[in-house]
């Protein structure tokens, strides 16, 4: 008899894929090569929570990175809740990093620690000094753009990184302005208003790169899930980022932002209407070029 339901060898073939998967190899890949960047170009710090969220959520700054020419820097907020497994994690952060041809900086020895909401509510002592050196690697970049977590992003870590973040850009001096960037990923935003689409090849890199994290992804190869979720980007943003009731753009990978300007201490809106952009736009209207 005939086959009448011609998506189940469509769904066969996403388990097979997923299966096939499995036996990639996690990690070794050499550092990225490729041309100097101007002695002048942008600076874009992704704050990450955890190790491993830079690949997640690095679509747009892996973009800004080959558009662009930004100089890429993933500052390591915390390396993780286990203290034995905070050097080796630092490791596979730093292999992941080279593989994308980000920078990184430690924000000490094996991270920043209890970087959560109730710490910022119940130890100031604690806190005020996780802002200091946030507030520190803010002056001393003076990045033209920051990446971190936005305010409803679940994880409690996430959260944390976001006030922390909010409470350095505050500590900086008057005339500091720098485009805020907000992430999501275990918490999906309710008002993203920037999609931005990745490449095949951008988006394999992440994975690679993602895949260093060997410890992680063993115990659950999330990495393998990326391309999934970047799928479902597309039709999440097809009406949160265009409007309620717009036709989902010819994507097939994307990430979603939300995209503001600090200035004058405070976050200010940037765009008048969400944007969609595909890998064939250029980035140079939104974001500050070479030397601004």
């Amino acid at each position: 008899m005939a086959e009448k339901n011609p998506y189940r060898q469509y769904v066969s073939d996403f388990a097979r894929l997923l299966a096939r998967g499995r036996d990639l190899p996690l990690g070794g890949f050499p550092a990225m090569t490729g041309q100097a960047q101007a002695e002048d170009a942008p600076t874009a710090l992704i704050f990450a929570p955890h190790p491993d969220d830079e690949c997640i959520i690095g679509g747009l700054p892996l973009r800004l990175l080959r558009e662009l020419g930004y100089r890429i820097v993933n500052v390591a907020v915390t390396q993780g809740s286990r203290e034995d497994r905070r050097a080796e994690r630092w490791q596979e952060l730093a292999q992941g990093c080279a593989a994308l041809g980000f920078g990184l900086i430690a924000t000490g020895d094996g991270g920043l620690t209890r970087i959560r909401p109730e710490t910022r509510e119940q130890e100031a002592p604690h806190w005020r000094s996780a802002v200091d050196v946030i507030s520190g690697i803010i002056a001393a970049h003076r990045p033209q753009v920051v990446f971190f977590p936005h305010d409803d992003d679940w994880n409690q870590t996430h959260i944390g990184t976001h006030l922390l973040l909010t409470d350095a850009l505050r500590e900086q001096p008057e005339g500091f302005a720098c485009h805020v960037v907000e992430t999501e990923f275990w918490g999906a935003m309710d008002s993203p208003n920037l999609m931005v689409e990745s490449g095949d090849h951008d988006v394999a890199d992440l994975i690679a790169a993602l895949s260093c994290h060997v410890g992680e992804v063993r115990r659950n190869p999330y990495h393998l899930r990326l391309p999934g979720w970047m799928i479902d980007n597309v039709r999440r943003g097809g009406e949160l980022v265009m409007g309620q009731g717009q036709a989902a753009p010819d994507f097939t990978f994307a990430t979603l932002y939300r995209l503001r300007r600090w200035q004058d201490g405070a976050l200010r809106d940037v765009l008048d209407q969400g944007r969609a952009v595909a890998v064939s736009q250029d980035l140079a209207d939104l974001f500050p070029a070479l030397g601004d």
